[in-house]
């Protein structure tokens, strides 16, 4: 009694096994199904399940009619094949494994299926391993692995996730690299440009002073000529006279004395000679231009980080003036009644730009022509502003500063005194936050004037200005924003 329960059980298992895979096919997938049911040549030597019987049988109905028709274990043969047919090996590999779970056993070598082929996706005997499953992928076949079917899809699809990023990263690589190399190649096309322009500048200097050469050799000439000629129109003209006094006087002309003449055959005239001019001029051009164009070449680097600037009024000292377009401050005489704001200094002449800038590169240039006294740079936020403080780097102030039309210095208590003849028209202010570096330029000459190096922000810096005071007119030239022709300048907001 108890066999035949087992054996009853074990027929609904498989009878349950054909009733999951044909649950799996689509709907397309399961009316060919039951269209090879009705084929004879799909099932050679058993019975067609007619027509009428299918038309609207669902997956149970069809089982049963199966088991009825050809018997359990016909069933499961005759699902085997249509699922071929219909090209579901998965659920074929399934329906074929399910069948031999109860032992394990390969059918072609009656062996346990103990490994699983990852390569194949199927399980196997030890001696299908040996023979048809050599050199793949195997595994002990656990429990686990048997009963769990969407184990090797899982795997596969691991496997697709870790292809997809390994690929997905070096794209990204690949990407950065072609990146890098692009930066790189701007990077040095503007090298490029700076070197040219910079020779450039320095070809048309050595020719402007090859050209001023020549015309003042050319200008001595002819004035030389010039005075030769007019000596000589006057003593022809001297001549002329006393010959015709002569005429009129024959009777005196022997108590004249002659006139005192000049031997003009030993004058001559001297054309400068232009050979090897340009030859020399190229000689010293070739010593002079590397360094000249390193000058050049630096200045206009640190020109690439030019910002516009403008004055910001509500710091600027009640004494100074401010142009309209804030480009221009100078030092007036009249205090004026304006707000006591925290940020305005109302102790010394000092105004700050309208922007802040607290990591990166700026640069800005100023023009001092004309005057006898001024203060550049830059100064940290938290400088006092309202206390008797001069230029200096303790107080938060790096500058360079001129006195008394010729002392320029750091304004340092251990002040830095440079000795710059002539004294510069415009000044650029340089400043790299990060590297802690501030420069000052003599724009027209291309030279370094001094930086503080080594510097420490932990701050937003903001530019400086000081015109100093009027001195009764004699420093009354204002300072001035100018654009920096060498560079695209970038607007910077206030903060």
């Amino acid at each position: 009694m108890e066999k035949e329960r087992f054996k009853e059980l074990d027929a609904e298992l498989k009878a349950e096994d054909v009733l999951n895979a044909l649950e799996d096919l689509s709907e397309e997938e399961f009316e060919k199904f039951k269209w090879f049911l009705q084929q004879p040549a799909s099932i050679p030597g058993l019975p067609t399940i007619r027509k009428k019987k299918l038309a609207r049988a669902q997956s149970i109905n069809i089982v049963d009619l199966m088991v009825q028709t050809y018997t359990l274990q016909r069933c499961m043969e005759v699902t085997t094949q249509i699922l071929k047919k219909i090209n579901r090996n998965d659920l074929l590999q399934r329906l074929l494994f399910s069948k031999n779970l109860e032992n394990r056993m390969c059918l072609q070598h009656k062996s346990p299926l103990e490994l699983f082929c990852w390569t194949d996706q199927t399980h196997v005997c030890v001696s299908c391993s040996e023979l048809n499953h050599k050199n793949h992928e195997l595994v002990p076949l656990s429990t686990e692995h048997m009963g769990n079917e969407e184990e090797p899809r899982r795997r596969r699809d691991n496997e697709v996730k870790q292809m997809i990023e390994k690929n997905e990263i070096k794209i990204q690589e690949i990407t950065e690299i072609v990146k890098n190399s692009k930066d790189a190649a701007e990077k040095e096309k503007v090298e490029g440009f700076l070197v040219t322009a910079a020779l450039k500048e320095s070809a048309e200097r050595f020719l402007k002073k090859l050209i001023k050469e020549i015309e003042d050799k050319q200008k001595t000439t002819e004035k030389e000529a010039k005075d030769f000629i007019k000596d000589l129109e006057q003593e022809t003209s001297e001549l002329k006279k006393q010959d015709f006094e002569d005429d009129d006087h024959q009777c005196f002309s022997s108590l004249k004395a002659d006139p005192p003449k000049k031997n003009w055959t030993e004058v001559r005239v001297h054309p400068p000679s232009y050979e090897g001019t340009v030859e020399r001029a190229v000689a010293e051009l070739k010593e002079t231009l590397w360094e000249d164009m390193k000058k050049q070449l630096q200045l206009k680097r640190v020109q690439q980080y030019a910002v516009d600037l403008t004055l910001d009024p509500d710091t600027a000292h009640p004494k100074l003036i401010l142009s309209d377009d804030r480009k221009q401050v100078k030092h007036g005489d009249v205090w004026q009644n304006l707000p006591n704001k925290p940020k305005r200094f109302s102790t010394f002449a000092n105004v700050l730009g309208n922007g802040s800038f607290s990591s990166g590169r700026f640069y800005f240039e100023v023009q001092v022509k004309g005057k006898t006294d001024w203060d550049l740079g830059v100064v940290r936020e938290s400088v006092d502003r309202k206390g008797d403080i001069a230029p200096c780097t303790e107080y938060g102030i790096w500058a360079v500063v001129l006195r008394n039309g010729n002392e320029y210095s750091t304004g340092d208590d251990t002040t830095e005194v440079f000795d710059l003849h002539p004294g510069p028209e415009k000044v650029g202010v340089f400043v790299d936050y990060e590297e802690g570096l501030v420069s000052f330029y003599d724009v027209d000459a291309a030279a370094l004037i001094y930086s503080f190096t080594g510097c420490c922000f932990t701050e937003k810096l903001y530019p400086y200005f000081s015109p100093f005071l009027n001195n009764g007119g004699e420093n009354s030239a204002p300072l001035i924003i100018c654009p920096v022709n060498q560079a695209v300048c970038c607007s910077v907001e206030a903060q």
